[in-house]
């Protein structure tokens, strides 16, 4: 195989359901069904015995048939019976047909009738809405679009059944309605929760039969499909009634005496207003339990439409710049100084904004302010060459006493830059003089001599992040307080103050601590790069998702092409902060991935992530508000979901969790391929609405990757206060075998960081206590300690692990404030903490001890104290 075919990445399939429309006489017309998925297919030729037609039809993105390297050639699919065809979706490999047509029969050897003709063909996938009727379906190549023969990963054929009833909504016409059942086992398992759309909760009985549970879909109903998801505890004897009463009399339209758990898909007949499931005799000593009732139906509900996503001109919205080579200069100049002029210094605004640059070379100085991302839109960071600057100046915020000293880069938060290389003219330095949440991503510097990490003079900076990142000559960290490199490459490293950490990384220093404070880790255990945007060399957008990677090094793209799969933009729902929650929820429960364009989005409901391998991006910074109390962004207990680029603000109405990854008591494995969280930042207060949140982020679920995280209860701005902006606990860990790569938890009112289960791994962690503590007695964890540790780990963890941690101090409401300790862990052989540090800034208040009783105090009299290990 070709270096050029290996490249290609597979698309998932493209999952289009079809709302139900109202024809002119007023007769519902038949939603989009996939039809040919599982069924007979054939075809002319094929590579060979694991290129099959089969392959086309089964399901996997990952399979696929694909013919010898002749024209013309065929693939077609039986569909069982004679059906109306109204959509095919083509998701081509790199071997794609130029010119092909696609066909229908109701024999399987013709004569064919042309239903699509193109000698246009341009490969990617391709969704065709066609018009035409016949059991078999062609798809009949007559020239090839490369030297290879013609390969499909993907064969789909939606439609209906001529004459049949109409189509099943796609929707779940009991979600949210009212549900009674004839027992509950406990007050955590009511009927309510088999309908709620959530499959972390559930119904459950009494341990008795006959038991049954009713939903009132609000008025009858013509029911043509019940999804049962059971629990262990399942119904062996069941029925599925429906009546126009909810004290019945009740139809029977399914029955069974062999039920055997699991998810049970029931095609069924009849209608009612009440649907009831009355289990007769249980499939074990437990009683009936359900994660959810899911009922379809054929007349209205069939919830929102989704729109397609074109992929060669997606719309991005009005935030979303992208520049070619064939931009003006100086347009594109005048746009990338107008941006930066807004956002200098709009620290809590509302605007968002993406700059995008598709491959090729630019002369630009780009120069980022806040809520700003700029990102090059290759495949690798090569691909996009800026000649000139890609820079963070500190140059707007007062440091200390002297108004004229506007060296302070501590507060330069909330902006990237992605996925380009950097070239500055003439030998010319290179500035990156951030905070927080200011990654520079998967970028190559060439050229300059060094890049400095604070002003350049003897202003002060507090962050930072490189990812997967190759710097050609000198990082110079100057007053930079910490900083994580992860997975890059630097010819070399200068300076340090009080925690550098350095994991995967070529061209570290060597282990040094603490002065200079330099944590040294050879290899990243368990890495997944962030996924990005790129145009592929047909014109269409793409998400690239990198492959997991295992005892790391270096970057996943100097070396060769990056591993990892491709996803076209035709399968993401791409929305704008006006988009309803309902259709982002629809478009995700269809299969759907999601990419959010700039700006702030109010939510009224929980964006709801329940497919395994879903990839959730941000640009731009992307906004999620949680107006009404509810979490903004929960993903289910499944594997490989994928979040990133998103800043979670926390609104007025308090929110008891505000990510949620796993619903509580999750316990599957997904080691092979976990979920992971990138630049995923979450902030309660600070702008211009109130913010309150029990818990920023709780991760229930096991083998999460955290990939930069800043979580972060507001120090400064407006609606700030200790019982204004009230946060208990930053980060929550429930779930085994969590691994966190840069992690800043900031100013949290209680344990900032509370780790629950075992075999966690922290490598690099940043805190400051919360400067706003009124008195000693507000601000206790109870047992006789003074404050809340920064970080805990709780006592019944017998492993855990953590390199590089840090904890300050700034008690400026009241100084006399003291904290026992920085960090709280048991004392046992499996927990162990390398590298730590705890600082009193400034000489402002106290923390007695570093972890547990041991490292000494930090206050105005020794500012800092470090610990080499523990135990």
């Amino acid at each position: 195989m070709t270096l050029q075919r290996w490249l290609i990445l597979v698309s998932a399939a493209l999952l289009i359901a079809t709302a139900l429309v109202v024809a002119p006489g007023g007769r519902a017309q038949a939603a989009v069904t996939l039809l040919s998925q599982g069924k007979p297919a054939t075809s002319s030729t094929t590579e060979n015995a694991g290129t099959s037609a089969a392959a086309a039809v089964d399901g996997n993105t990952g399979t696929r048939w694909a013919s010898a390297f002749a024209d013309p050639q065929w693939l077609q699919v039986d569909l069982g019976a004679t059906s109306a065809i109204s959509r095919v979706v083509l998701n081509w490999e790199t071997a794609y047909a130029k010119s092909f047509q696609l066909q229908v029969s109701n024999s399987a050897t013709g004569p064919w009738t042309s239903i699509y003709t193109t000698t246009t063909g341009t490969g990617g996938t391709q969704t065709l809405d066609v018009t035409g009727s016949g059991r078999y379906v062609r798809m009949l190549g007559t020239e090839r679009g490369t030297g290879f023969g013609y390969s499909l990963w993907e064969f789909q054929v939606y439609g209906g059944t001529d004459g049949g009833p109409t189509a099943c909504s796609t929707a779940n016409a009991a979600q949210g309605k009212t549900a009674t059942a004839s027992s509950t086992e406990n007050g955590g398992t009511p009927a309510s929760a088999a309908v709620d759309g959530n499959p972390g909760t559930r119904w459950s009985s009494a341990a008795a039969d006959p038991q049954w549970i009713q939903v009132d879909l609000g008025s009858t109903k013509t029911i043509c499909q019940v999804v049962l998801s059971w629990e262990t505890a399942y119904g062996k004897a069941f029925q599925v009634q429906v009546s126009d009463n909810a004290a019945g009399p009740w139809n029977p339209i399914y029955t069974t005496t062999t039920g055997t758990g699991g998810t049970q898909t029931l095609d069924v007949t009849g209608s009612g207003r009440y649907l009831r499931v009355n289990g007769t005799q249980r499939g074990t000593a437990y009683g009936y339990s359900l994660w959810e009732l899911v009922v379809h139906t054929t007349d209205g509900g069939s919830g929102p439409v989704i729109p397609p996503t074109d992929p060669v001109n997606p719309d991005f919205g009005p935030n979303v710049s992208v520049f070619t080579p064939a931009t003006p200069q100086a347009q594109m100049q005048a746009k990338l100084d107008q941006v930066a002029a807004q956002q200098h210094t709009n620290q809590f605004g509302t605007e968002r904004y993406a700059l995008l640059f598709k491959p090729g070379t630019y002369a630009a100085d780009v120069n980022l302010g806040f809520n700003t991302q700029v990102a090059g839109l290759g495949l690798s960071p090569d691909d996009v060459n800026i000649n000139g600057h890609v820079r963070v100046e500190a140059d707007w915020l007062q440091q200390g006493d002297n108004p004229n000293n506007k060296q302070n880069a501590t507060q330069n938060f909330w902006r990237s830059a992605e996925n380009m290389a950097v070239t500055p003219p003439n030998g010319q330095i290179e500035r990156w003089a951030v905070a927080q949440a200011a990654p520079y991503r998967r970028m190559h510097l060439k050229g300059a001599p060094e890049i400095q990490l604070w002003s350049g003079g003897d202003g002060w900076a507090s962050g930072g992040l490189f990812a997967d990142t190759k710097i050609d000559n000198t990082v110079v960290s100057g007053s930079q307080q910490q900083w994580i490199s992860r997975n890059s490459e630097f010819g070399s490293w200068t300076g340090s103050v009080w925690n550098m950490v350095f994991v995967g990384t070529t061209g570290a220093p060597p282990q040094h601590f603490p002065d200079p404070a330099h944590t040294v880790v050879g290899t990243t255990p368990v890495i997944r790069e962030k996924p990005f945007l790129y145009v592929d060399n047909a014109g269409s957008y793409n998400v690239f998702v990198p492959a997991l990677r295992q005892n790391a090094s270096g970057t996943s793209w100097s070396h060769g092409p990056a591993a990892g799969t491709s996803i076209s933009l035709s399968q993401f729902l791409v929305a704008k902060p006006d988009t309803p929650i309902a259709t982002i929820n629809a478009a995700l429960d269809q299969g759907k991935h999601l990419l959010f364009t700039p700006g702030v989005y109010h939510l009224t409901d929980t964006i709801k992530v329940t497919k395994p391998n879903t990839v959730v991006l941000g640009l731009g910074l992307a906004t999620l508000t949680p107006d009404t109390g509810k979490t903004a962004i929960s993903v289910a207990d499944v594997d490989g979901v994928k979040l990133g680029g998103l800043l979670i603000d926390a609104g007025p109405v308090n929110t008891p969790v505000l990510v949620e990854i796993g619903q509580a008591g999750s316990n599957a494995n997904h080691a092979a391929n976990p979920t992971s969280l990138h630049d995923v930042f979450v902030r309660v207060g600070g702008g211009s609405h109130l913010g309150k949140a029990t818990v920023s982020l709780q991760v229930n679920s096991n083998n999460v990757i955290g990939d930069h995280m800043w979580l972060w209860r507001a120090d400064h701005g407006d609606q700030v206060g200790w019982d204004v902006n009230t946060a208990a606990n930053g980060l929550v860990v429930n779930g085994n075998d969590v691994t966190m790569y840069g992690l800043f938890v900031e100013h949290y009112q209680q344990f900032e960081t509370l780790w629950n289960g075992n075999g966690g791994k922290t490598y690099f962690y940043q805190n400051e206590m919360p400067y706003d503590v009124p008195n000693q007695a507000a601000w206790t964890s109870g047992g006789g300690m003074q404050g809340w540790a920064a970080y805990k780990v709780a006592g019944n963890v017998t492993s855990h692990e953590a390199w590089g941690v840090g904890s300050y101090s700034f008690f400026q409401t009241n100084p006399s404030i003291v904290a026992s300790h920085s960090f709280e862990v048991p004392d046992t052989p499996g927990v162990r903490f390398h590298d730590l540090v705890s600082v009193s800034l400034g000489g402002v208040g106290t923390i007695a001890n570093v972890i547990n009783n041991t490292g000494g105090t930090a206050n105005a009299a020794t500012q800092q104290r470090y610990v080499v290990s523990y135990p």
